[in-house]
């Protein structure tokens, strides 16, 4: 084991920016450093409780919230390597510690001394005069104790204990289950017949995985990252391959064997019904509700099901169109789940003279990164520098230092574009480090992850829209992260209320199609042409297409979601099998499906994030909707003080007001759920 003397993490990082010293990084270096975090925040919490000073906000919440900066530096950087540059041995790193952390986190939160001086200061809040953020800070630090148990009696505080520490366990088993199940599986092509079908993009990014995993030339390789998946499904003309790949897609986690989920997801269900009813709650849906904008199953229950019925006739209206298409080409047999994709992409074609074919060349990833920099620059005077000499966790990391309009430095932001099989599927923002004032003279390092399928050496990274639509999402996170100007770390960047956190990212989604962005931005990777007018206007005309299909997926996933956190059981279900139950009874067309399963949704069960709460995307849809209507309503895209306002209001307050007054400030008025259903087109006609 590493001495301390030797071990970089316990090293100053004196790098540029203070980014880690990647390249000495090993994984046996992060069990020793977490031994003398942990115990360096123990000392310093015992330190807060056992001040003879009466309680203040300056020597209680100020110094709780500037403590465990070891232990926090630590946490970003591993947990960014375990998702995004894993191996055997930091996986067991991660397995090793899951219930150590998890231990360490109930005694910070179950610390007695500590917690009566927070609730002492709580208790007369009104009488402090706190200002605006202080007083947040003490509330939502009030919170966070009484909801990891503070108040509970001590027999019942060690059982949650133990429930915690289980829990961590279970939920990195169950991540670690899906990435292995989609590294474990590669579908071949070795044949022109088995390429049947397949454009000349999807050619070039299956041979560079068939290269990457040291197969001979002329192999094409499918893998289960969704920019591969997806792709295949809508353009293979090989029908038993489409199932063939469709079912290992959804099949995760589903496998008889050390991947298998099935059991781990119903301990983890029955273990958080535990933790609900130690808390008061009849259920785990009420306790992980109580602290969001919704606020009860009622509310969620209300947006998903005005959108259910219509999300349905329109996915109804789609699939006919799609059995007139198979009709057409003499297709006799029934739509099936691994065929809606390949006939919607030929509808698409037929209806609107629009294939994807024809979109991507003028998406090349390069171009709509610089889109995503010229927006932040134009909105709210970023600007991004390329350090090609400042190296990353992993060379697809790119890093850039970002700087205000007065030429400070604003942050630094690592881009980490392309899948490859030691990273997670799908696209996720984190920080290494927050922005805060307390006690800290640093920026924030923010990350983006996604998982492009990377073009063949010496080609470029050809979007489609979707990913383009991704990639600025992820974006929208970051900014989120980057502008955050808060007093403390507790409150600062994306650690807001769930069903507020997706509002940054999903509003500056729109940026990504208006007309100005893209004829500046979308040009022909060969010719430098910008996009023509017809094809913007092709893709307007279709925006629409196949939105039932796609709001039936995402709206029947955050259904379950909810239904399987609402069982008041003490143990959990079957999970396949009340799955099915589920979609049964709300009606889901078996051609439709769902986006996650399950047995490898990781928004639920690879940690608590998104428990009960995968409604937040559409909950935010309504926020985004509606705010995105404030730069309409100003005529410009780019209005400086709409700009100011979304800057000042939301991407730079943080957790240090609450979400609704926060919207508010920024709108003048509540959001209303008009604009989502037009965007959606489930607006009567």
């Amino acid at each position: 084991m590493s001495s301390t003397p030797t071990n970089p993490l316990l090293q100053d990082w004196t790098g540029p920016f203070g980014l880690p010293p990647f390249a000495a990084i090993e994984a046996a270096h992060f069990q020793p450093a977490f031994e003398r975090a942990l115990a360096q925040h123990r000392s310093e919490l015992d330190a807060i409780a056992g001040q003879a000073e009466a309680p203040t906000f300056a020597n209680t919440l100020a110094a709780f919230d500037r403590s465990g900066r070891l232990l926090t530096r630590l946490e970003h950087l591993f947990y960014s390597l375990a998702a995004s540059a894993s191996s055997p041995e930091i996986q067991a790193v991660q397995r090793a510690l899951a219930a150590p952390l998890a231990a360490h986190s109930n005694a910070v939160y179950m610390h007695a001394g500590l917690f009566q001086r927070v609730h002492a200061i709580y208790e007369q809040r009104s009488a402090l005069g706190l200002a605006a953020e202080p007083l947040r800070l003490l509330e939502r630090v009030h919170l966070d104790f009484v909801r990891a148990g503070a108040q509970l009696e001590p027999a019942a505080q060690a059982r949650y204990a133990q429930v915690m520490e289980r829990l961590a366990e279970l939920n990195t088993q169950f991540g670690q289950n899906v990435l292995a199940d989609e590294t474990g599986f590669r579908l071949e092509l070795r044949s022109e017949d088995e390429l049947a079908g397949l454009p000349g993009f999807v050619r070039a990014a299956a041979a560079q995985a068939a290269a990457e995993r040291g197969l001979e030339a002329g192999v094409h390789v499918i893998t289960l990252s969704r920019s591969h998946i997806v792709p295949f499904l809508t353009f293979s003309e090989r029908r038993d391959l489409r199932e063939q790949a469709w079912r290992a897609w959804v099949g995760r986690g589903e496998n008889a064997g050390p991947s298998d989920n099935r059991a781990i997801a119903q301990e983890i269900l029955s273990l958080r019904q535990e933790q609900a009813r130690l808390h008061g709650h009849a259920c785990y849906a009420d306790f992980a509700l109580a602290d969001t904008m919704a606020g009860s199953r009622e509310a969620v229950l209300g947006l998903l099901n005005q959108v259910w019925e219509p999300a349905k006739a329109a996915a109804e209206g789609e699939r006919q169109a799609l059995e007139g298409m198979m009709a057409t080409q003499d297709h006799h047999f029934p739509l099936e789940a691994w065929d809606w994709r390949f006939y919607a992409e030929k509808v698409r074609k037929a209806r609107y003279d629009l294939e994807e074919a024809e979109v991507k060349p003028y998406f090349p990833l390069d171009a709509m990164v610089q889109a995503l920099f010229d927006c932040a620059q134009r909105l709210f005077g970023l600007r991004f520098v390329h350090r090609p000499e400042v190296a990353g966790y992993h060379a697809d990391v790119q890093v850039y230092e970002v700087r205000n309009a007065d030429d400070s430095l604003r942050g630094v932001f690592l881009h980490d574009n392309f899948a490859r099989s030691t990273k997670r599927s799908g696209a996720w923002m984190n920080a290494m480090r927050w922005q805060a004032r307390n006690g800290m003279d640093c920026v924030p390092i923010i990350l983006n992850n996604n998982n492009f399928a990377k073009g063949a050496p010496g080609e470029p990274t050809l979007l489609s829209f979707d990913d383009a639509r991704t990639l600025f999402h992820e974006f929208g996170h970051g900014l989120h992260g980057l502008l955050s100007e808060v007093e403390f770390e507790r409150l600062s960047g994306t650690q807001v209320l769930r069903d507020f956190v997706e509002l940054p990212s999903q509003i500056f989604e729109h940026w990504m199609s208006e007309p100005e962005v893209l004829k500046k931005h979308a040009r022909h990777y060969q010719s430098g042409e910008p996009i023509p007018d017809s094809l913007l206007a092709k893709l307007k005309a279709a925006e629409l297409f196949n939105q039932g299909y796609e709001t039936v997926r995402y709206t029947a996933s955050a259904l379950v979601d909810l239904a399987v956190h609402s069982r008041s059981d003490s143990e959990g279900p079957d999970v396949v099998a009340f799955e099915a139950e589920c979609l049964a009874a709300y009606g889901l067309p078996a051609a439709v499906g769902l986006n996650h399963r399950l047995t490898h949704f990781q928004h639920l069960f690879s940690g608590a994030s998104y428990a009960a709460g995968y409604y937040v995307y559409m909950w935010a849809e309504v926020l985004d909707c509606d705010g995105y209507e404030a730069f309409v309503e100003a005529g410009s895209a780019f209005d400086a003080a709409t700009a100011e306002r979304l800057r000042q209001s939301i991407l730079s307050s943080g957790n240090s007001q609450e979400p609704g007054a926060a919207f508010r400030a920024f709108r003048g008025r509540d959001p209303v759920v008009q604009p989502m259903l037009k965007s959606r087109g489930l607006l009567p006609a």
